[in-house]
């Protein structure tokens, strides 16, 4: 059953002229990264409210930086699992036309994919919270103060209470909007306004994740698994199916 399910994907990407692919906390947690919801994410152990919003940065900063560095740190022992590099091979080929991500992790650009809208922003680059002056990683660990305002150096993450960078946004919404294809891997799908993205296509649409969520009848097709394993599948059957 699962078999046909992923050759049927698989002719899917085969099929399709425009395909976006938008992924969530489950896709990386193959490469080693926690996800936040389940029993072992990050959420389990810390409050976001505590962490990683607005307030959280400016009243309690000491709290905020520490929870972003332990982050940051982590992100040294992990790479791209092979899942990554499929996505990465469909773009090389033309059969992927835009990685829209809810994750901060640079994972996808890591394995060579270079269309990706990064919805949540990203944890590898940094600026200053109040002249957003651009900072640099090792400035941000070593908890420095802005060199030119004095005011605290962040992630470029989305916080809790921020809007989604507009430009990632919009490229996200014109090319679902535009798909033939849309393929979601690894995301409860619980985060507005991401979880909205899926229903703006005329196109089919595919839930790739490890448990149900409640969203199934929402897609064409869902695929239960792990992100790696069944993206790796998912090559192999497309393989199969070129002359």
């Amino acid at each position: 059953m699962k078999t046909d399910k992923i050759r049927e994907l698989a002719q899917w990407i085969a099929d399709s002229a425009y395909t976006v692919v938008l992924t969530g906390a489950g896709c990386s947690v193959d490469a080693g990264i926690p996800d936040f919801r389940s029993p072992e994410g990050w959420w389990r152990k810390i409050d976001p409210m505590k962490v990683a919003t607005v307030d959280a940065l400016e009243n309690n900063y000491p709290l905020s930086w520490e929870f972003y560095h332990d982050r940051i740190k982590h992100l040294d022992t992990v790479k791209p699992h092979p899942g990554h590099y499929v996505l990465a091979r469909l773009e090389e080929r033309g059969k992927l036309q835009l990685v829209a991500t809810q994750n901060v992790d640079g994972l996808h650009q890591m394995a060579g994919n270079r269309h990706v809208a990064e919805l949540h922003g990203s944890i590898r680059s940094f600026r200053c919270h109040s002249c957003l002056r651009a900072a640099t990683r090792e400035q941000f660990m070593a908890k420095e103060p802005c060199p030119a305002c004095g005011g605290k150096l962040r992630p470029n993450v989305v916080l809790f209470g921020e809007l989604l960078p507009e430009d990632a946004w919009s490229r996200a919404m014109d090319a679902v909007r535009q798909a033939e294809l849309v393929i979601v891997i690894g995301t409860s799908l619980q985060v507005y306004p991401v979880n909205q993205l899926p229903s703006m296509t005329r196109g089919k649409t595919a839930l790739l994740n490890k448990e149900e969520t409640g969203e199934e009848h929402r897609f064409d097709l869902f695929i239960p698994g792990r992100a790696a394993p069944l993206l790796t599948e998912i090559g192999e059957a497309l393989e199969n199916l070129r002359p």
